[in-house]
């Protein structure tokens, strides 16, 4: 993986809940005026009569989080949108200093000065040694207008990260470093973020240190028992670390792909659940994940995603095997449990799951410009795929991205 690309682009979203709307009995129950209000943008009496979404504790901390959180992202609509699910009832909110979101957060926390409190807001930065977050941390506070964050993260840690970094969970230099921050009283809890290919032997460290409070990673509810990632989760939930799923499925182009979905998956009409809503519901039935963050933004991504949250029942393992195979079978352009085994099987140097991922941008968020930034960033050997045994890579990858295919457009949008 590159530097800081998924930092600036997919942190961690790619549940594209807007796919369709939520039916009229399972939305929250506001009012249509208080929802005109609340599209406005403008604050809101009627959002303290939200019911807030079911919370989960956090790891060790105790500390409850709502299992839907707001991954918040540079946007025109940035201010409507975070009133909106605070409307809906989430009180989880994601930003980070790549993000440019944090000027709009900070816009509402002057604006309505009591919600900061009845938050949970997180943040990160990109230091270049731990101690180096000590100082970025009075730069995130500066952004955000307040004087404290519930949770820091050193963001993305993997690619573009000194080598060291895999010992930094579990060094000497990480812990005093949290321990001064806490004790400052302008984090509550400091963690680390990662999607790299190597964030279970990232995890496994922070297993071992033991004092890390929160872990935000590229998950999958598909999971085999013995994959690395599994073992590493396993460690940290034991270890009381919280842990936060980010980049956990991979959209999927199209309405008549999420109509086949469904059709393939008759328990999500039984449920009144929509493909991405049933996808949710699969990542907090995993009792190890504290909160999901879902980079949101449409109102109506928001309705149905806090809907999901309102009604969420944990999933039948008949039921998780059938939507796993259904969400397979339409043809994912993103693997969520990428860890380089396709290109390793594929015999190259080519990075398989970046490219994809790149594609991804391009075609399904429409982050064209974005996407062939992080494409031309690319060393030449990541992007030469060429004399790669793709049918080997396909057979290795646990979502069976069709690499041939997907490369091909690789080449013809993104070049």
């Amino acid at each position: 993986m590159t530097d800081h690309d998924a930092a600036e682009l997919d942190r961690r979203g790619f549940l594209r809940a807007g796919a369709g709307a939520v039916a009229a009995g399972t939305t929250l129950a506001l009012n249509s005026s208080a929802s005109a209000s609340q599209d406005d943008g403008k604050a809101a009496p009627a959002a303290k009569k939200a019911v807030q979404v079911p919370t989960r504790p956090l790891g060790r901390s105790g500390i409850p989080v709502s299992i839907l959180n707001h991954g918040t992202w540079q946007s025109p609509a940035l201010d409507r949108l975070i009133r909106f699910s605070y409307a809906n009832g989430v009180r989880y909110y994601d930003a980070a200093k790549s993000y440019g979101s944090e000027p709009g957060l900070k816009r509402w926390f002057q604006a309505m000065p009591e919600v900061r409190k009845e938050i949970f807001l997180v943040t990160k930065d990109h230091p270049n040694t731990p101690k180096a977050l000590i100082n970025q941390l009075d730069e995130r506070l500066a952004a955000l207008g307040t004087d404290y964050v519930d949770l820091l993260f050193i963001h993305a840690m993997g690619a573009g990260y000194p080598e060291t970094s895999i010992e930094w969970p579990k060094s000497k230099e990480f812990k005093e470093t949290i321990e001064a921050i806490k004790k400052s009283g302008k984090a509550r809890l400091v963690g680390f973020s990662s999607h790299d290919p190597r964030r279970a032997e990232y995890l496994q460290s922070a297993a071992e240190g033991g004092f890390v409070d929160a872990i935000m990673v590229q998950y999958t509810p598909w999971l085999d028992q013995d994959d690395p990632l599994n073992r590493a989760l396993d460690a940290c939930h034991k270890a009381g670390i919280g842990l936060i799923s980010m980049k956990q499925v991979a959209p999927y182009n199209g309405r008549k792909i999420l109509d086949e979905v469904a059709q393939k998956v008759p328990n999500l009409k039984e449920r009144g659940l929509s493909a991405f809503q049933g996808l949710l519901h699969a990542i907090w039935t995993d009792e190890r994940i504290s909160s999901c963050c879902v980079s949101m933004r449409t109102i109506e991504q928001i309705r149905e995603d806090s809907a999901a949250a309102h009604k969420f029942e944990p999933l039948k393992q008949a039921e998780l095997k059938q939507l796993r195979a259904a969400c397979l079978a339409a043809g994912p352009t993103l693997c969520a449990d990428c860890d380089g085994r396709c290109a390793r099987a594929a015999g190259t140097l080519a990075r398989l799951g970046d490219l994809t991922r790149y594609l991804t941008y391009h075609e399904n968020h429409g982050a064209r410009q974005e996407a062939r930034r992080l494409f031309a960033q690319l060393p030449a050997d990541a992007k030469d795929w060429r004399g790669a045994d793709l049918e080997a890579a396909r057979e290795a990858c646990p979502n069976k991205l069709d690499f041939a295919r997907l490369l091909t457009r690789v080449e013809e949008q993104l070049a």
